[in-house]
């Protein structure tokens, strides 16, 4: 019997080129092909995406890519990119498909799950292979992020899932990488005419893009009351960062939930994390311990965040705070 391949879906921005997210899922993606001794193939969807944007795939970690090019792909419409996908999936029958848990993501993946007739898992922070039945086991947060659920779906195909974009890191490119380009042609009749894009506007609220921040300061309990955040926010702007917080914090009403990061707000890759007044719950940790640099700052030696951190300060953070923004006057952190 033919070994099913398994499929990750890639993003394009509107300028048609491929994000960021499509190369992790790709990371993700290979860990399970190989386990499965499975080919790993990336679909792409759009209008004017570039050859080398779609060799890149390859050098990232697929085997294969599906490359679709057509003018109703320019804009992603839910109706349009399902039509396709159901299409390529009944025609190429692949046992797993995995997307970011994207803005997305998360509108294409249940609308295709519903019309195949098949599960999906959403929000996953970790994906594995059952031993045994070779099923996907699809991990994530339930029940407030108090838990982390083992789901797996074992009657129907393909197996489908949603990933959290930060929580794999990108494999490194291998110009070496060998793999199969194939350019694929899409009636017409796949496209939904009752749906156009008319415009796109920016959201008014504060725009908080964690993910793709190098650098965030995220502020927790120890800062004992709201005025207090106002540390974090100045020590951010000085290093040019993002700011971040627990999920106390914000249901302190402290910050917006826009800041949130965990389990239950967002995963988050930087460069450099600092954790202030932040104690380390395993919900906190889970959705930043990828983090190449985590520095500590907190009065509790026994606090759990100091496990995971790279440089641990035990000592008050109002005390502290001021130090450190009174050195990085005199000379920046990082060069």
């Amino acid at each position: 019997m033919e070994k099913k391949e398994i499929w990750t879906i890639s993003e394009i921005t509107q300028y048609q080129k491929i994000k960021p997210v499509s190369y992790e899922l790709l990371a993700r993606g290979r860990t399970l092909a190989d386990e499965l001794a499975v080919p790993l193939s990336a679909v792409v969807l759009g209008s004017a995406v570039t050859e080398n944007d779609v060799t890149e795939l390859i050098y990232r970690g697929a085997d294969k890519v599906y490359w679709v090019n057509h003018e109703q792909l320019a804009r992603f419409i839910v109706e349009n990119h399902s039509n396709v996908m159901k299409y390529l999936i009944r025609s190429y029958q692949p046992q797993i498909i995995i997307a970011g848990a994207t803005t997305q993501g998360r509108t294409l993946m249940p609308h295709l799950s519903v019309r195949l007739e098949t599960g999906l898992t959403a929000d996953c922070t970790d994906l594995k292979i059952e031993k045994e039945s070779g099923l996907l086991l699809q991990v994530r947060p339930a029940i407030g992020g108090n838990i982390m659920a083992m789901i797996k779906t074992q009657e129907k195909k393909p197996q489908m899932a949603t990933v959290r974009p930060k929580s794999m890191k990108i494999l490194p490119r291998n110009e070496n990488r060998k793999g199969k380009v194939i350019p694929l042609d899409i009636n017409d009749f796949l496209f939904d005419g009752r749906v156009t894009h008319l415009g796109y506007q920016k959201s008014e609220e504060e725009e908080v893009n964690l993910s793709a921040a190098d650098i965030i300061v995220s502020g927790g309990r120890g800062l004992k009351k709201k005025e207090n955040f106002a540390l974090i926010r100045a020590l951010a702007k000085q290093l040019d960062a993002a700011v971040g917080a627990s999920r106390e914090v914000v249901d302190r009403g402290w910050v917006s939930y826009s800041h949130q990061v965990g389990l239950s707000g967002k995963t988050v890759n930087p460069k450099t994390y600092l954790a202030i007044g932040i104690s380390g719950a395993i919900q906190h940790l889970a959705g930043m311990k990828t983090a190449q640099i985590i520095i500590a700052i907190n009065s509790d030696p026994q606090a759990d965040i100091f496990k995971i951190a790279d440089f641990g300060i035990v000592g008050d953070l109002f005390e502290i705070i001021p130090l450190f923004k009174k050195k990085l006057k005199k000379k920046r952190l990082y060069s």
